[in-house]
């Protein structure tokens, strides 16, 4: 299917890896021309030479978006590149229960879930208006809806980009520009392979990953769908939410999680 994406001009903070780099991935192989974002250089770099062996149009843009003039730089240059689609893909977590999370930590995951996203989202979405059409994609976490105890402030970061989302739609009313948020489940990344890898040990499951999955989807994370989501699920769904197919789709969030969020 041909999502109309061809020629648009996407920004997708944190693509050096794991679920972004799958997004930009599939934008490319839709017909956009992206802005890769990273803090690592190398990693970076990476990335887009993949994109560009593919024949994809691709830039690099560095910078740490908790920083405030790391993310102004950003986003001078996401400006310059005359971005239409911007996915905030950053949102760092660590695991924090209510007796470790202190005062300071909870700052430091709204800064980097939430504020980080508002100021890509202040500086890109004024050219967008001018132009009359826009996307803007916030990464969520079914975290957001069912919190998680050993994540306390990100879960709650996470519910307040769902709750920014729905009141940037809104403002935005009647501008051509569409704000959703795509909350994924567990998604198998590197990242995610590790950790539950390091602390295989501790819950006496095994460390090879082919015999792991199986016992972190029967006993983490069980889900109607019966397996764990991948970077391509999320992909997909923020490829097709870019896409002027949908247009009628605004202030949702989606979760792409198996299933595994029973609330409505």
């Amino acid at each position: 299917m041909d999502l109309g994406l061809m020629g648009r001009r996407a920004l997708v903070t944190a693509s050096s890896g794991g679920i972004g780099a799958q997004v930009v991935r599939r934008l490319v192989d839709e017909g956009c021309a992206v802005l890769v974002h990273g803090r690592d250089p190398v990693r970076t770099s990476e990335v887009a030479q993949q994109l560009r062996a593919a024949g994809g149009t691709v830039d690099i843009v560095l910078g740490d978006l908790a920083d405030a003039d790391d993310a102004g730089k950003v986003a001078k240059q996401a400006h310059a590149w005359g971005v239409e689609v911007l996915v905030n893909n950053a949102g760092p977590f660590v695991e924090h229960d209510w007796e470790t999370a202190e005062p300071s930590t909870w700052l430091e995951a709204m800064n980097g879930n939430v504020v980080s996203a508002v100021r890509m989202i202040r500086a890109l979405v004024p050219p967008m208006r001018e132009r009359g059409w826009g996307r803007v994609i916030n990464v969520g976490s079914r975290a957001a809806t069912t919190p998680l105890p050993n994540m306390v402030d990100y879960s709650a970061a996470k519910a307040a980009v769902v709750n920014m989302t729905t009141s940037l739609a809104q403002h935005l009313a009647g501008s051509g520009i569409t704000a959703n948020t795509v909350s994924p489940g567990v998604i198998v990344t590197d990242g995610m392979r590790r950790m539950f890898q390091d602390g295989a040990p501790a819950r006496g499951w095994p460390q090879q990953w082919s015999q792991l999955e199986p016992r972190v989807v029967a006993e983490y994370a069980p889900n109607p769908t019966g397996r764990l989501g991948t970077g391509e699920d999320i992909a997909a769904a923020v490829a097709f939410l870019a896409s002027p197919l949908a247009s009628y789709i605004n202030g949702i969030n989606l979760r792409i999680d198996g299933g595994i969020t029973s609330v409505p």
